[in-house]
């Protein structure tokens, strides 16, 4: 809607997952160095946990787009499930069949896939977001399936991703074997101040605009209600430029935000915290409760 009227040949802060508009601050680029450690060094575990919307699914989708074909790749994203039915989804993800087995079953045919896999010189790569939501049992049963691994031949290699529920749970007692297993791991943290600012200038520049668009004053506000979460910064801004499009306005300025900041905190479906505002400003602080996580 907003695109052509500034210069944008696409919409700058979509909350899709989408690896060409990765800044690469330093938690970014140190979270993807562990990813594409752990893969390239064959790591039977790596973990990868951060907050809400602070893109790890957008780094997932940048690894899957930079893995050599020699890898099979399983990607599994329903995690809210009981103990046992984490096989089946494996199975799907992997594009086998799974209908009417039994475990023993299931644990046969996914042991023979990953060991054909093997012989033919391929490694197998599974994936699994939102981890957080595994319990105790379910992650124990993915340990026991990296059992497969044997002497120095690494067949199958697990990849973990969640929000920080996920690093209180693998250092409870009772995954003690689990975490010792864990070879590569990295917290994804939220955006530094001036990381923040450049964030959002990147994905501008991404989008085709290469002028200056939100004012300095724009960006501070949106850096401080955000409270540097990059999902909530795309929402920010996303709605700032509707709201100067439908005002013909030529630049973001920080009056535009301050009325989206203050819609979004009246009207709106988040959490709005105002213990830290500014006392001139009256800067919020918005929290992510209930935007689908897809950044």
């Amino acid at each position: 809607m907003y695109e052509a009227f500034y210069g944008l040949t696409e919409k700058p802060f979509s909350i899709l997952p989408d690896p060409e508009f990765i800044y690469w601050g330093r938690a970014h680029s140190m979270a993807f160095a562990m990813l594409e450690y752990g893969v390239m060094n064959h790591a039977g575990f790596t973990v990868i946990t951060g907050e809400i919307g602070c893109g790890k699914t957008t780094l997932i989708r940048h690894l899957l787009n930079k893995l050599e074909p020699d890898i099979t790749v399983g990607l599994v994203t329903n995690t809210r499930q009981e103990s046992g039915e984490l096989l089946h989804w494996i199975l799907m993800a992997l594009d086998q069949p799974v209908d009417q087995l039994s475990y023993a079953e299931l644990y046969q045919q996914f042991q023979t896939f990953v060991i054909n896999e093997y012989a033919k010189g391929r490694r197998t790569v599974l994936i699994i977001d939102e981890a957080q939501n595994l319990g105790i049992k379910t992650l124990e049963e993915l340990r026991m399936l990296s059992n497969l691994n044997a002497d120095k031949a690494q067949l199958l290699q697990l990849i973990l991703v969640g929000q920080p529920e996920l690093k209180d749970l693998l250092q409870r007692p009772e995954l003690t074997q689990f975490a010792q297993r864990v070879s590569s791991d990295f917290h994804l943290r939220r955006l530094l101040y001036d990381e923040a600012i450049n964030y959002i200038n990147h994905r501008l520049f991404v989008a085709g605009r290469h002028t200056v668009l939100f004012t300095k004053e724009a960006c501070e506000l949106i850096v401080d209600a955000s409270r540097g979460i990059p999902r909530i910064i795309n929402i920010l801004c996303d709605t700032a430029l509707i709201y100067g499009y439908s005002w013909e306005a030529p630049e973001i300025t920080g009056e535009i935000v301050r009325d989206v900041i203050k819609d979004k905190s009246e009207f709106g479906v988040f959490t709005v915290d105002t213990a830290n505002s500014d006392s001139d400003n009256r800067v919020v602080q918005i929290t992510d409760s209930s935007v689908v996580k897809s950044l």
